[in-house]
């Protein structure tokens, strides 16, 4: 009797596994399993930037394989806390881009003036510089008082940092150039105190600041704002995800609402690019009209 090898051509060796296959598949589990166990999805993040960041932390780790940082992740909190650190990179300074700041003084501030009362939502806030960057131009244009900015982070340890304002001096002059480029009118040195090797802001900065923990892939709208920010974030997403950040920021928007975006991002090739107006192109600020 001849044997039937109809399904030999189907079989493979884990030998013959493509490594770039094999490496694609220990993605994939690795971050089902975050998702299934501790609640994060990074699955529709951009890969190249994530594989980049993954094998930084399988290294970090002293680890061979990204299998074995899923093992390691899956029975290690403190070494699933490290990893999404990694995977949220804080990349941030206060004042960052001046001539946006500059741009939303003279064409944002003159509207939000016409407001009772103002919400501003700064989704993947990082460690808090362009939270306090907007504080101190509401309150140089007299609008702090009457206005509260949400700041949100899937990172806990960037939001502690963020809630306690406390920064490295060495940035000072860096972050003072941004200001005066801003449009800053005052001395930047009255809105901080150094101490030793470090600055905190002033009390009065953080009373109309909310930091909360908040995952744009996962978690849904809390408020309705007049402005969101959201600055080289979805540079990360892949398409699904951005569209799906846009449905979340679109719903939370009051008719009229601001959109802010990274000078590497924009409205366009998303599901929602008919539903606002750009006001500024350059700047990347668009306004919700339907």
């Amino acid at each position: 009797m001849t044997p039937d090898h109809s399904f030999e051509g189907d079989i493979h060796s884990p030998l013959e596994v493509d490594i770039h296959e094999r490496e694609s598949i220990e993605i994939e589990l690795l971050l089902e399993g975050i998702h299934r166990l501790y609640g994060y999805d990074f699955r529709n993040y951009a890969m190249p930037s994530l594989r980049r960041r993954i094998w930084h932390c399988v290294h970090a780790e002293n680890l061979k394989t990204v299998s074995s940082l899923q093992e390691k992740v899956l029975h290690n909190r403190d070494c699933f806390d490290r990893l999404v650190y990694n995977l949220s990179i804080p990349v941030t300074e206060m004042f960052r881009d001046p001539e946006l700041f500059k741009t939303f003084r003279k064409k944002i501030i003159p509207i939000l003036r016409t407001y009772p009362y103002i919400r501003i939502w700064h989704a993947g806030c990082s460690t808090g510089e362009e939270v306090y960057s907007m504080a101190i131009m509401l309150h140089e244009e007299g609008l702090y008082e009457k206005s509260r900015i949400y700041a949100t982070d899937m990172n806990d340890r960037s939001l502690a940092q963020a809630k306690e304002g406390i920064f490295n001096i060495e940035k000072m002059q860096l972050y003072t150039k941004n200001y005066l480029a801003a449009g800053g009118t005052r001395s930047f040195s009255e809105y901080y105190t150094a101490k030793y090797n470090s600055v905190i802001f002033q009390p009065f900065l953080r009373k109309n600041l909310i930091f909360a923990e908040h995952n744009l892939a996962t978690d849904g709208s809390f408020n309705e704002f007049n402005v969101i920010f959201c600055r080289n974030v979805m540079i990360y997403f892949d398409d699904k995800l951005r569209n799906h950040v846009h449905k979340l920021f679109h719903e939370s928007l009051n008719h009229f609402g601001v959109l802010v975006l990274g000078s590497k991002e924009s409205i366009h090739f998303t599901d929602f690019a008919d539903c606002y107006e750009p006001m500024d192109m350059t700047e990347k600020i668009y306004r919700k009209i339907k």
